[in-house]
């Protein structure tokens, strides 16, 4: 049964004295029911408000704006979003409301934070010694929030949004030469994960996508793979979690990359063969010896680096296998488009701005072309 609207809640009304509309609600506090008023330049935006705060009330989330704190406010965001996020992004969000909103901000009353309140605290940390990164990231959470806030009607506006986040430093990136790839992989042949560098480097994978990978997932007469899930190591253990972006790509398979699956394929069966009762088959592709999500910091320490060390190469991240595959797709002349989505990047910006340091070689390439079309 729907519940009825409370005395002078409910209805949309014109305000007189400007162009706005406005819905009123009521809100229990200490003292008593308390009305509240949300207003929007149509009645559609105030209804959906409405329907919102009426939401957001009957379920605990809004009990009296007016002396709602910051804390008190970011403990219920967080609760809110939990289902709507990775759950990797939730620990990031949470560890941020935990370590440097709360204590900072938490006793401010949520209408009374200011552009000076996030000024202040993005400059209190990079004084501190906090990387511009993490800042930035802070910055976002508290943005995130206070957008919800906005839209639920508790405050009018996003007070950061007139505030400039720090810049963070971008990243530095270490692919390897065509000449170190190939010495890579003549190192890596044999080895129970050589399959998965093959793919990283043929393909651009990301690890977590890597060792996501299930055999229904691949096609080695189509030669072609679907990233379905990334394999992601939360406070809680291992999980699978939607890709990155929260969409799904295909892929193309080299011949390189489907006979290395093919080999990993038969070595995979020895491997469940020799454990019996032990393994616990779960379909991936590259699981632990018993047949479990295998730790990414394992594949790293007892294989990944080792290879490095004897191949002569330097000591990089096994992400820049992803970096390598995208460079030299670059280098070769690929158009970025193409190596965009099969990055499963999100936009091409992301691309070109990431692997910036290969343009000055393709617009080298690309005017010597076109010198030797026009002569």
């Amino acid at each position: 049964m729907a519940k009825k609207n409370g005395n002078g809640e409910g209805g949309i009304t014109r305000h007189k004295n400007s162009n706005l509309y406005m819905g009123r609600y009521t809100v229990q506090t200490p003292t008593g029911p308390k009305r509240k008023t949300l207003y929007g330049k149509t009645r559609r935006e105030v209804d959906e408000k409405l329907t919102r705060a009426k939401a957001n009330r009957d379920s605990g989330l809004i009990f009296d704006a007016d002396n709602l704190t910051l804390g008190g406010y970011l403990d219920r965001w967080l609760d809110s979003v939990r289902d709507t996020v990775r759950q990797r992004t939730w620990e990031r969000y949470e560890q941020i409301v935990r370590v440097h909103l709360k204590p900072a901000l938490g006793r401010t009353k949520l209408k009374n934070i200011t552009p000076t309140h996030a000024r202040a605290l993005y400059k209190e940390k990079l004084d501190r010694g906090l990387a511009p990164r993490t800042v930035n990231y802070i910055h976002t959470t508290l943005s995130k929030a206070l957008n919800d806030a906005v839209s639920d009607g508790l405050i009018p506006r996003n007070v950061t949004r007139s505030v400039k986040a720090p810049k963070p430093t971008k990243q530095e990136i270490h692919p390897l030469s065509c000449d170190q790839t190939k010495a890579f992989l003549e190192v890596a042949r044999g080895d129970r994960f050589e399959a998965a560098y093959v793919v990283a480097l043929h393909c651009g994978l990301r690890e977590g996508e890597i060792l996501g990978l299930k055999w229904l997932d691949i096609d080695l007469n189509a030669r072609t793979l679907q990233i379905r899930r990334t394999l992601s190591e939360a406070r809680t253990g291992r999980l699978f979690e939607p890709p990155k972006n929260g969409k799904g790509r295909n892929v193309r398979l080299t011949p390189q990359a489907v006979e290395a699956f093919r080999a990993h394929l038969g070595r995979q069966l020895q491997e469940i063969e020799n454990s019996g009762d032990l393994y616990k088959d779960q379909g991936l592709v590259f699981p632990s010896q018993v047949g479990t999500p295998m730790s990414a910091k394992n594949m790293t320490a007892r294989s990944f680096k080792p290879l490095l060390k004897r191949a002569g190469l330097p000591d990089i991240r096994f992400h820049d296998l992803r970096h390598t595959f995208a460079t030299l797709m670059l280098q070769n002349g690929e158009h970025p488009k193409v190596v965009q989505e099969m990055l499963g990047h999100a936009s091409i910006a992301i691309t070109m701005d990431t692997y910036s340091h290969v343009l000055p070689n393709m617009q080298r390439d690309a005017v010597d072309r076109l010198g030797t079309l026009l002569t």
